[in-house]
């Protein structure tokens, strides 16, 4: 995939993992897929934060979209930090039999965002040379 395709849909990307965050979270923690999305038993306090977390992550990556290249530092926070999220959710699911539906719900959700934000990503331009 060439640069400019990749700046064509890069913002697209931004806005719909934007409002997947600000919208979609909440409804798959309690109502859609709940195995695959909320921990057992339910722990109200933490839902609510990491919904607060994720929604305004999703604000700035919808916001993100007018102009990738400035946001940058944006787009590596959310790859970095879906991968880690990711592999410690891997971690833990697998350690408790019961929240396995996280290897098929909110593990592959975060890490395909990291990855499609990664292929993605405007490349540094080294202005030095």
């Amino acid at each position: 995939m060439n640069d400019e395709l990749k700046a064509r849909i890069l913002p697209w990307a931004l806005r719909g993992f934007g409002v997947f965050l600000v919208c979609g979270v909440y409804p798959l923690m309690n109502w859609l897929w709940i195995s695959g999305w909320a921990w057992h038993p339910r722990q109200s306090q933490y839902e609510q934060m990491i919904q607060g977390i994720y929604a305004t992550l999703g604000v700035f990556l919808f916001l993100a979209a007018r102009d990738p290249s400035a946001n940058r530092s944006l787009l590596q926070f959310t790859i970095w930090s879906s991968i880690v999220h990711a592999g410690i959710m891997t971690l833990q699911a697998n350690y408790c039999a019961g929240e396995q539906g996280h290897l098929l719900g909110d593990v592959p959700a975060l890490l395909a965002m990291a990855f499609v934000l990664w292929v993605l990503m405007p490349r540094r331009v080294n202005l030095l040379v």
